[in-house]
């Protein structure tokens, strides 16, 4: 399973791309001469059309001017808006900073009633202890080159994550068993956060299910970190940006994914044995 932007991101682009492509052979242009009436290169044109450059606000004003059809300039802005927010780098998401970013999730988390979240490197965000968070972060912003608020950054998440106490949402979380061993800050910091996931897994609202190394009937690989925001939205984590996908069918399939990933896994007394294991693991 792959979450490259030539999914929802990039099927929204090529939409865009086709609709100025089509303003400008109604208009009777060529791609040289559209490229000459908005003062631009006639790649640059070519770029567009073809969904290689995504075009500016102000490229899609001059476009729609140059081929007589200004008054569909804001609906495709609007358009192309969306399909870049479906394919955001983290660089340009948190460029000012990681707890902007925290922030940012507030309102789609507390008009979410089931989160679903599927993770292969570290804790879910939303069992996150204030340690490992603030180790994560910092080492996520030294990574990217960003502002450095670990510490605040770390504290927003903490404050976002009450929502898990909040009556009208549902948790069902899957980690990898790896998770327990990756260890993020000093063994002290992972300690506590594995301790966390005990009391945090017993939660009424929350389901927390750990796949096992060890496990033989592995009918699904390893996917990338995903989070499912009831049936309307999915975010896939990359190592560079988000992408959110929105299309039904490839939601479905999400869907599908984390349901077997889901049978994969153990819960209860056998969950909590592989935590346990992880924290002896560390002295």
């Amino acid at each position: 399973m792959s979450a490259s932007p030539s999914s929802s991101a990039q099927a929204a682009r090529e939409d865009v791309a086709r609709r100025l492509r089509g303003l400008r052979r109604t208009a009777g242009l060529t791609v040289a001469e559209l490229a000459s009436r908005c003062n631009w290169h006639h790649a640059k044109t070519s770029r567009i059309e073809n969904a290689r450059t995504p075009p500016s606000p102000t490229d899609i004003r001059l476009w729609c001017r140059a081929a007589g059809a200004e008054d569909q300039a804001s609906d495709l802005i609007s358009a192309s808006l969306h399909a870049e927010s479906l394919y955001t780098e983290w660089k340009r998401q948190a460029r000012n900073g990681l707890r902007q970013l925290q922030n940012s999730y507030l309102a789609l988390y507390h008009s979410t009633e089931t989160f679903r979240v599927y993770s292969t490197t570290v804790v879910p965000g939303l069992l996150q202890t204030e340690g490992y968070a603030r180790a994560l972060l910092g080492t996520n912003a030294r990574f990217l080159g960003l502002p450095d608020d670990g510490p605040e950054a770390a504290a927003a998440r903490l404050e976002r994550s009450k929502i898990i106490h909040e009556a009208g949402h549902r948790f069902v979380l899957l980690v990898e068993e790896a998770v327990l061993r990756y260890q993020l800050g000093d063994a002290e910091a992972m300690a506590a956060q594995l301790g966390h996931l005990l009391s945090a897994g017993a939660l009424p609202a929350i389901s927390l299910g750990i796949i096992p190394m060890a496990s033989r009937e592995r009918r699904l690989w390893a996917a990338e970190t995903f989070n499912i925001y009831d049936q309307s939205l999915v975010s896939v984590e990359l190592l560079s940006a988000q992408v959110n996908i929105t299309q039904p069918s490839e939601i479905a399939l999400y869907l599908r994914a984390f349901d077997d990933l889901r049978q994969m896994a153990v819960y209860g007394a056998d969950a909590r044995g592989l935590i346990v294991r992880a924290i002896d693991a560390l002295h």
